[in-house]
């Protein structure tokens, strides 16, 4: 199918052909019939992606300190590569979708097959979104019509945090198509509206849906005063996008006693303390469609909010707003400025790289030019708009065939798959048969970049392929069992990122399994599977450095690794228990198998101690002591409530009057060793590449597995067990 992305490194925007998206548990597949392109919103991301580093920089002095802070501690050669990838990677664009429901997902109740819906998808033929972001069309309202809705909800929301009641006037500045809409609302509510805009073009249009506005070149603050007769407007609605402290200081001037400013657009902050003050003015910042934009549970789980606590979501203002369109109230044709067929999308955004005067620009999908459109380059080769499986033509510089002979199927493209995983295995000499995502765009991207056969949604599919001999698996945790259990059902070799699964039942059907594939193996006089996890770690040079000195050191030894994890949300997915399974399964594996590796013995027991349970957050700062059957410990401090100047990792090794430290993947400094002080690096090595290497070359070899299964499997007990007690 074909979906509009942007270059984030110049800005650019081209129709690129990528999988059609998989539904899943509680969202709905739509075909696309018309989507909108906001003149005010996605020209900030066309002129952020043209601008330079530098002018991309000082847009975002936030990330600027975070690079920084990432420098310190990681270095500044991971720090640039993170930034590059980052900037290397496509943006879907597009949050205005009207279509066809074409197929629904489980647990989704209030909509159906061929229903008409408007949703927040992007420029694309077909679009995957949540229930609670689709709402059915009305049937006197257009599929162009609805698509406004969603900016239409956006101001609406604004509206209804100014609570203007019959009779106030409220100023809105910024008439651009956001700022229209919300003078109609307005108007629509019962309210006198003043526009202010320095396009009076934009400032006319206003006045034919009743608003009067100010002329250019008046004084809007005087002008407005003059309008109420000294009052001052009850409330002023800020549409602007712009960076300038200006519209805020013009609102607070021009507003009466206590009234109401809303910022639905983007303006500058730097406000004046006696301007608000002395007015007791209010002051407050919209937040998109609604409550439930930006909460998981809502736009993904579906989890709706009840009406008598929260009357309007962003579901039901989207609905109220199409409900205005359907009453009359609300007329977003007379907001149209151009119209184009997707094959021409590329044509849309030169609009607004050329800042031609417009408004509302709409693409339509029509049926008969999906197969003829243009394709964004020779590189992909054109695909139906239903295949889940694109096939990519590769570059003409790299190359298909990989040395060691492998060929692996990737599915997951997130960032860790495309930017370290993938190029692992291409250095390795394996070559990239087919890569799989749930969206299709980031197989695309990461396909074409490193020469796959074909880019999918089908993930099913990779894992019959007969054309690889291995599968990779790098998706969420929820879904790592299901996906090694059918790779190996194939017979294929299985590389899974951790953790191997989340639950005791997951882990036994991932040995049934395996026992299963090596006895089909056996029987057909194949190799038997291999089935590594990513614990990468214990295959850095400088952790292959510990090992080789503790070696020949009978005694005991003490270990203790110290983890600056860093807090992340409650409402991020590692975090739900379901899907992430929690970060001591997600991430603390990998340092309860460093250990295991470094004692080279079989975990009798363990102790843990966190916080108190209360929230599923509270499990991820933790003190897990490790006894070994050779008499060694091992303390893991994994703590989430550290500073981020702190480098994340620290090891510290005693052992019969010696002692190995090993900063951060690059300090490893050694005390009473004979023969050895030091071992650092330029740049982190935490072993990706070399875990990867041993996998293929087990493979290419057919040698034993890099990782005994039975301390994959011992590890991964232990961990569910460790993440059991604390709750």
């Amino acid at each position: 199918m074909k979906q509009v992305l942007q270059n984030l490194k110049d800005g650019r925007t081209a129709l690129w052909d990528v999988p059609m998206p998989t539904i899943s548990r509680g969202s709905l597949l739509i075909e696309t019939t018309t989507t909108l392109l906001s003149s005010g919103t996605e020209r900030m991301l066309v002129d952020f992606g043209r601008a330079s580093l530098l002018g991309k920089a000082m847009q975002q002095p936030d990330r600027v300190r975070d690079a920084l802070q990432k420098v310190r501690t990681d270095g500044l050669a991971a720090t640039l590569s993170a930034i590059t990838d980052k900037l290397d990677q496509p943006l879907a664009l597009g949050y205005c979708n009207a279509g066809v429901v074409a197929a629904v997902g489980s647990d989704v109740g209030s909509l159906q097959v061929g229903d008409r819906v408007v949703s927040n998808g992007k420029h694309a033929e077909y679009v995957t979104v949540g229930e609670n972001l689709c709402v059915r069309i009305p049937d006197n309202v257009t599929d162009e019509d609805a698509t406004f809705a969603v900016p239409a909800a956006i101001g609406l929301q604004g509206v209804r945090l100014a609570a203007p009641t019959l009779g106030e006037t409220f100023v809105v500045i910024g008439l651009g198509l956001l700022g229209l809409l919300t003078v109609q609302i307005l108007i629509s509510n019962g309210c006198r509206v003043i526009g202010i805009d320095h396009d009076q073009v934009r400032a006319a249009r206003a006045a034919t849906f009743g608003a009067s506005h100010v002329p250019a070149g008046a004084d809007a603050v005087a002008e407005v005063l003059a309008r109420t007769a000294g009052i001052g407007a009850d409330g002023v609605l800020i549409c602007a996008s712009t960076s300038s402290d200006e519209p805020v200081a013009q609102a607070a001037k021009m507003s009466r006693k206590r009234g109401r400013i809303v910022l639905v657009g983007v303006a500058g902050l730097n406000l004046s303390r006696a301007d608000f003050y002395e007015k007791e003015l209010s002051f407050q910042v919209s937040c998109s469609y609604g409550p439930g934009r930006y909460d998981p549970r809502y736009e993904e789980k579906g989890i709706d909010y009840p009406i008598g606590h929260v009357r309007w979501t962003e579901n039901r203002n989207i609905a109220a707003a199409l409900q205005l369109m359907a009453d009359g109230r609300l007329t977003p044709q007379t907001l149209i400025t151009h119209r184009f067929t997707l094959a021409d999308a590329e044509r849309a955004y030169a609009l607004l790289v050329q800042r031609t005067p417009s408004l509302g620009i709409v693409i339509n999908y029509p049926q008969a030019d999906s197969a003829g459109a243009k394709s964004n380059t020779t590189q992909i080769v054109a695909a139906d708009s239903h295949a889940q499986t694109v096939p990519l033509a590769a570059d003409n510089n790299a190359p298909v065939k990989g040395a060691s002979g492998v060929r692996v199927n990737v599915i997951g493209a997130g960032n860790y798959a495309g930017r370290v995983l993938i190029p692992a295995f291409r250095s390795a000499g394996a070559a990239i048969n087919g890569v799989a995502s749930r969206n299709g765009v980031t197989a695309a991207h990461y396909g074409r970049k490193h020469a796959a056969a074909f880019a999918s949604t089908d993930a099913a599919g990779l894992c019959a392929s007969r054309d690889a001999q291995a599968v990779v698996v790098a998706t969420r945790h929820d879904t790592h069992a299901d996906f090694v259990i059918e790779a190996l059902r194939n017979g294929k070799h299985v590389f899974v990122e951790k953790p191997l699964c989340l639950t005791y039942d997951e882990l036994q059907r991932i040995t049934k399994a395996l026992e299963q594939a090596r006895t089909a193996a056996r029987t057909g006089a194949r190799p038997e599977p291999i089935l590594m996890v990513g614990f990468n770690r214990r295959f850095a040079p400088q952790v292959a450095r510990v090992r080789s000195l503790l070696a020949p050191l009978a005694a005991p030894k003490a270990l203790v690794l110290t983890v600056n994890a860093g807090m992340i949300p409650t409402d991020h997915w590692t975090q739900d228990r379901e899907s992430g399974g929690g970060r001591i399964i997600g991430e603390a594996c990998h340092f309860i198998d460093l250990l295991r590796h470094l004692a080279d013995s079989q975990i009798v027991s363990f102790e843990a101690t966190g916080f108190n349970a209360t929230a599923p957050a509270s499990c991820d700062t933790a003190s897990i002591t490790l006894q070994f059957e050779s008499g060694s410990i091992g303390t893991i401090h994994y703590f989430a409530n550290g500073h981020r100047s702190l480098p994340k990792e620290r090891l510290e090794v005693f052992c019969s009057g010696k002692a190995l430290v090993l900063d951060n993947f690059l300090k490893l400094r050694g005390y009473g060793w004979p023969q050895f002080t030091k071992l650092n690096l330029w740049r982190q090595n935490k072993g990706q590449e070399a875990c990867v290497a041993a996998f293929v070359d087990a493979i290419a070899n057919n040698g034993p597995a890099p990782i005994p299964l039975a301390q994959l499997l011992e590890v991964s007990r232990v961990t569910i067990d460790i993440a059991q007690e604390l709750g």
